[in-house]
């Protein structure tokens, strides 16, 4: 029987006698485990100072000035279960990693006044039986995480170890808390939700205007995004024969290569899977005569994610039908784009979008209304078939600065620097009896990544085509 394990969901930040184990492992006798802590070398790397430590430096420093006198605990979070005795491959809670560039589990940043510190887990010790036995932690198992010294010079950060935290967090003063990443961390400091909410909409809301890195990172995350559409109309044969799964795994494997990951489920919606917003079964046929919907990001290393829509004909070409809704469509986002730049309301390109969609539809006869009673707030009946907002702020998370206040996000300005996506959409839903039976079943978006700038505004994802002759050009160039 194998020796118990931390809760699930916890940080096993002081447990190097109690290796995690399973049931079906082999035991270890004393011989054994005296035999596998001799002999081993040990070196530590000397590692340059990675380009995400100024940029993090000053965002702590912005964040103190937030709360004078104050202690504010940010945790990194831990592994999450994804079946029995499997985790899902780690990804650090994005507040952490904002303020201090740090990617491993389980370490805990600690700002109070002008002083920072990061309590961390290193590599696993050769004195216990952790680095040969600790399925989540020991180095022959997980692989080599970095020492205390490594983490700090590649941060520009000091660094401690992890079991030093509960006494750091001992002691008078305010102290916030980044609630509900670490239970561990939860558990060490009684909560205070007014104050721990206020520290979430600031940790967000300082979010909401990227520096000039990353802009960068937010640019090549779409530049591998470009990549990862190409491959998949090149594999177009392939498509045609395994169905939606095979651009899924087809556009993984550039991310994975060039990036972190994807930066949230493939959605890939052909025929009246378009019609789901967010279908990520990605488990039906591609149909020729369908168009396909392709909503995928890749999250590049530093963990900026990238969120791109294309719709395409399945055939290469549009239909007259499939064309008119399309440049519908696309006429939608063109407006939202225009009406994207410093000192407009964040919901204006959302505005300008459904003031095409509304007349667009009603120019089709679907209307119960004139667009202009339709797009009144109080009626908003065109969004049976337009569904969701236009826009989202992007950046670490794909739905960035969630927490922020919505005086200061859904509510707010637009502002030089902001990144947000601009995405319209219409859905007929293959039961909708209220549209004739031509339009039944097509879903079409239209999505790129949008940087405000001083005088307007600059498309992050533009190298990939959005008209409907260019997506036919282009689809063709690749399948040749």
């Amino acid at each position: 029987m194998s020796e118990p394990t931390p809760p699930e969901g916890t940080d096993a930040s002081t447990q190097p006698a109690t290796p995690k184990t399973e049931s079906h492992d082999p035991a270890v006798p004393a011989a054994y485990a005296a035999f596998m802590r001799e002999g081993w070398g040990d070196r530590e790397l000397d590692l340059p100072v990675q380009p995400v430590a100024e940029p993090a430096a000053r965002r702590r420093a912005r964040l103190a000035e937030a709360f004078p006198g104050e202690r504010l605990v940010l945790p990194a979070g831990t592994f999450k279960v994804r079946a029995n005795d499997t985790d899902y491959r780690f990804r650090p809670d994005t507040a952490h990693t904002y303020f201090s560039g740090n990617q491993t589990s389980d370490a805990v940043l600690v700002v109070q006044g002008g002083e920072s510190v990061l309590y961390a887990r290193p590599r696993s010790s050769r004195e216990t039986d952790e680095f040969f036995r600790d399925r989540q932690y020991g180095e022959l198992w997980a692989g080599r995480r970095p020492s205390l010294k490594e983490i700090s010079d590649s941060l520009g950060l000091e660094v401690r170890h992890l079991d030093e935290l509960p006494d750091a967090l001992q002691g008078s003063g305010k102290t916030r808390v980044l609630r509900g990443v670490s239970a561990t961390v939860d558990g060490l400091v009684g909560a205070d939700e007014a104050r721990d909410a206020e520290l979430a909409r600031v940790a967000s809301e300082l979010r909401l205007v990227k520096d000039e890195w990353e802009i960068e990172q937010l640019q090549e995350a779409c530049d591998i995004t470009t990549l990862g559409f190409e491959d998949s109309v090149r594999e177009w044969d392939d498509v045609l024969r395994y169905g939606e799964r095979w651009i899924e795994g087809t556009f993984f494997r550039r991310a994975r290569a060039m990036g972190n990951d994807i930066g949230y489920d493939s959605i890939v919606g052909g025929g009246k899977h378009a019609t789901t917003l967010h279908w990520i079964d990605n488990t039906g046929p591609i149909t020729p005569g369908d168009l396909v919907l392709l909503d995928m990001g890749v999250e590049n290393r530093s963990l900026y994610t990238a969120d791109v829509t294309r719709t395409l004909p399945v055939d290469g070409r549009f239909t007259d039908l499939q064309r008119e809704l399309y440049d519908l469509v696309l006429a939608a986002q063109e407006a939202g784009i225009a009406a994207v730049r410093p000192g407009q309301p964040f919901r204006s390109a959302h505005n300008a979008a459904m003031e095409v969609l509304a007349h667009g539809l009603e120019g089709m006869g679907l209307l119960p209304v004139s667009a202009q009673e339709a797009l009144d707030p109080e009626s908003r009946v065109y969004a049976r078939w337009t569904l969701h907002g236009t826009s989202h702020m992007l950046g670490l998370d794909v739905h960035d600065c969630g927490q922020a206040a919505p005086e200061a996000y859904a509510e707010g300005t637009l502002a030089e620097g902001m990144v947000l996506t601009v995405e319209p959409g219409l859905y007929f839903q293959e039961d909708d009896l209220l549209v004739p039976q031509e339009l039944r079943g097509i879903g079409i978006r239209i999505e790129d990544d949008i940087l405000v700038t001083a005088d307007g505004s600059r498309n992050l994802s533009a190298a990939l085509p959005r008209t409907s002759a260019d997506v036919e050009e282009w689809m063709g160039s690749l399948r040749r």
